[in-house]
């Protein structure tokens, strides 16, 4: 898969373009707000299919975000939310069930980048469309793609790896890397991303990748069991450990707890911005993750539905690429990201997504969040 970006001025403005007001596409009565409740008869139906529950974020945070911005943008719908449980023939019949209940729009995140296929061509055929969201789904036809900029997201990742590794002393450190799910397209952009400031390294002679895998499902515990192998295989010497989102990260932290080797070797590479990887980062067990705003993801994909509900189609303002799913060139919403390092954590509670109190839980004395509690 490819992505290509309009202009760069596009993805500057597009924080503009999410503070237009929303267009209400419902025509019924009161909508589902994503407790279980039965939809209003006549209520237009979107349904928002999760793909597993190892990345926590998608049920705890984007979940219950885009029912919010949904109250907002298209308050007379219904949603409904499911979670494939890291199942792609799961999701598909989740995807044919919601036909069978009369889904207006389905929101997708595939469980399976590279078997979302027949999910995609199942609600084609049945005239439903369908909204990717953060993640790619190959070889069927889209409405639309809503993600954060996963090549931004890896070059950020291998940015902050390279400046630490710079600021290490010798030459061939010991780097792990724990990488994503195989075969999607966030998981190779990352890597992208990763290897133009990682491969120069490697080239050079200053670090030598001793352990490299991707993990299934981006599961934290396969990732833990990794990285104790690689521990164990290189006599715990480990030097940096470069990994692609916060739960890959929390899997190294663990197996690095395991060993006594908690903060003494450095983790890199975090993505989303979750609380435990807030909390490792004030707490030294980690040092970045690529934050993710996603109430700023979810109110852009409300909006894109809001706008196919009410008969818009995708608003054109709001396009500033395109995602080559390897059947058609699909309209991207393309969204920034941020590095976060102990040097700017207040930003995650600025943008109001957590609070110093949740983030220095069990670490009041640490310098930054003592100057910022109470």
């Amino acid at each position: 898969m490819k992505k290509s970006t309009l202009a760069a001025a596009a993805a500057l403005t597009l924080t503009g373009v999410l503070l237009l007001g929303g267009c209400s596409g419902g025509n019924g009565g009161s909508g589902d707000d994503g407790d279980g409740g039965e939809p209003a008869a006549g209520a237009q139906k979107v349904f928002f299919l999760l793909p597993n529950t190892t990345t926590t974020r998608f049920e705890n945070r984007d979940a219950p975000l885009f029912v919010e911005a949904m109250k907002e943008y298209a308050p007379d719908a219904a949603v409904t939310v499911e979670n494939a449980e890291g199942d792609p023939t799961k999701q598909q019949q989740q995807v044919e069930d919601a036909i069978t209940q009369g889904a207006d729009v389905i929101v997708f995140v595939a469980a399976d980048a590279n078997l979302a296929a027949g999910s995609l061509a199942v609600a084609d055929q049945a005239g439903v469309p369908v909204v990717l969201y953060e993640h790619d789904a190959v070889g069927g036809p889209a409405e639309a793609h809503v993600l954060f900029d996963a090549l931004a997201v890896g070059q950020a990742q291998g940015e902050r790896a390279a400046e630490l590794i710079e600021g290490m002393a010798g030459d061939g450190l010991k780097v792990a890397r724990l990488k994503g799910h195989p075969g999607e397209y966030g998981t190779n952009q990352y890597q992208k991303g990763q290897d133009e400031f990682l491969e120069p390294l490697i080239a050079s002679g200053k670090i030598e990748v001793v352990c490299e895998q991707n993990i299934t499902n981006w599961d934290p515990v396969a990732g833990q069991a990794f990285i104790e192998d690689c521990l164990a295989q290189n006599d715990n010497a480990l030097d940096l450990i470069v990994t692609m989102n916060d739960g890959l990260a929390g899997g190294a932290v663990a197996a690095l707890t395991t060993q006594g080797l908690q903060g003494e070797v450095v983790v890199t590479g975090g993505q989303n911005g979750d609380l435990n990887a807030m909390q490792y980062i004030v707490q030294g067990s980690l040092d970045n993750t690529i934050y993710k705003n996603l109430s700023v993801m979810a109110d852009a994909a409300a909006q894109v539905v809001a706008s196919i509900l009410s008969g818009g189609g995708v608003p054109s303002e709001m396009v500033n690429g395109v995602v080559d799913n390897d059947f058609a060139e699909i309209p991207a919403v393309f969204l920034p990201v941020e590095n976060v390092t102990i040097d700017n954590v207040g930003d995650v509670v600025e943008d109001g997504v957590w609070t110093w109190e949740e983030i220095c839980q069990g670490a009041e004395t640490v310098p930054v969040c003592a100057d910022n509690l109470g």
